[in-house]
């Protein structure tokens, strides 16, 4: 008689093993995420190796698109994490700089007698000095360079350097600190203003170029289209600094108000209506420049964009004899709230301390008085302010 075997049936074991785990379809998911997410930081990191170490330049531009498309879809804890990775993994060979340094060091100096003679011992030198320069070059030096010629490439370093300056200010890692140091150097030259392209930015251009001119607007926000169309109207101008790499975006922005003197507060600029004839203009007025690249922070473009936009203003407007700029003073408000603050404490208990004939002395405080109480009472209340100064006009230095 033939015994049928036994069949162990475990079809349902899986979802038994789970409940007896205490699993549930939302653990599945986050567990299924994990995994997942994991799998797509190991998928770009391999993209930035490969982008490094590969030469067959047929599928180069393919990985450097891989590459930079997969770290765009990472999170701001792996983006950190890849960029330890090529800080540290790629970093410059020190074991290989110090045995060149070594045998550099080694090397006997010819004499300045012999020096047109021994153009051996010179050849020498040279190839040293070659070979050195290029083991002073870190391994992430080649990503950073393809980047730079792949399509899109410049913008997307732009993003990498700003990922990195947020990171350097939450935690100042050394490593990150030289690659930001050395990325910054690299888009300085890229960056030079033969690379730039000076554009008159009006009314007629692109509307998804003017939308990121109200976007990135980061001293006198624009409030309107009005607004926008009076900026780059008649007696105003607006010139950008435009780059091959990155069509359509301006790096930095600039505007000017074209005005018969010196405006006095940047209200006459936003709100002299109507503007004044532009043949009757003798003053170009600066009063707003904004970057559009987070990335490119400490690259000091608008310097270079001032320079070209005076010339080319004193080319188109002989009469303009006045260059001036009307900018923000970056901190002042904290500055002065803190020291309005301070000083409306320090009146106080001075008040509460001296006897009464000695109340209204010059104690031992310096005072200038550079508010009226109505001014100071103004800025306390616009902050939010509940102190109560008993001193109005006086501002402790």
């Amino acid at each position: 008689m033939t015994t049928k075997p036994e069949v162990n049936d475990k079809s349902n074991e899986p979802s038994e093993q789970i409940s007896a785990n205490g699993g549930d379809p939302d653990s599945l998911h986050k567990l299924s995420a994990q995994v997942s997410t994991q799998r797509g930081f190991e998928l770009v990191r391999e993209a930035m190796h490969s982008a490094i170490s590969m030469n067959k330049t047929e599928v180069l531009d393919t990985i450097l698109g891989e590459f930079s498309e997969g770290y765009s879809g990472l999170s701001m804890e792996d983006r950190c994490k890849l960029l330890l990775v090529l800080a540290k993994d790629y970093d410059l060979n020190r074991n290989q700089v110090r045995e060149l340094m070594n045998q550099y060091l080694g090397l006997q100096l010819p004499t300045d007698e012999t020096a047109t003679e021994d153009e051996g011992m010179l050849s020498t030198f040279y190839r040293m000095e070659r070979n050195l320069r290029h083991a002073l070059r870190p391994k992430y030096d080649v990503l950073l360079e393809r980047l730079n010629t792949h399509p899109g490439g410049l913008k997307f370093l732009s993003v990498l350097r700003a990922d990195l300056l947020s990171i350097i200010e939450e935690d100042n890692i050394p490593s990150l600190r030289a690659l930001d140091s050395y990325l910054k150097e690299k888009l300085v030259t890229w960056l030079s203003p033969a690379t730039l392209e000076l554009h008159h930015i009006t009314w007629d251009d692109p509307a998804s170029l003017l939308e990121k001119i109200v976007a990135y607007e980061a001293v006198h926000p624009i409030s309107s289209l009005i607004d926008l169309k009076r900026r780059l109207g008649v007696g105003r101008r607006c010139f950008g600094y435009m780059h091959p790499a990155i069509p359509g975006e301006p790096l930095i922005f600039i505007e000017v108000a074209l005005l018969k003197n010196v405006a006095q507060t940047i209200q006459e600029v936003l709100w002299d209506d109507p503007p004044i004839p532009e043949c009757e203009a003798t003053c170009a007025l600066f009063y707003s420049i904004s970057s559009t690249q987070p990335g490119l922070a400490g690259i000091n473009l608008g310097k270079f964009l001032i320079k070209r936009v005076v010339e080319l203003v004193k080319r188109e407007m002989p009469q303009i004899c006045i260059f001036a700029t009307l900018s923000p003073i970056p901190g002042f408000m904290r500055w002065l709230l803190s020291k309005l603050a301070y000083q409306s404490k320090l009146t106080e208990a001075e008040t509460l301390a001296m006897p009464c004939s000695s109340k209204g002395s010059a104690g031992f405080t310096f005072r200038e008085n550079l508010l009226t109480a109505g001014e100071e009472r103004a800025i306390l209340d616009a902050a939010g302010e509940s102190i109560s100064g008993k001193n109005g006009m006086e501002v402790l230095l």
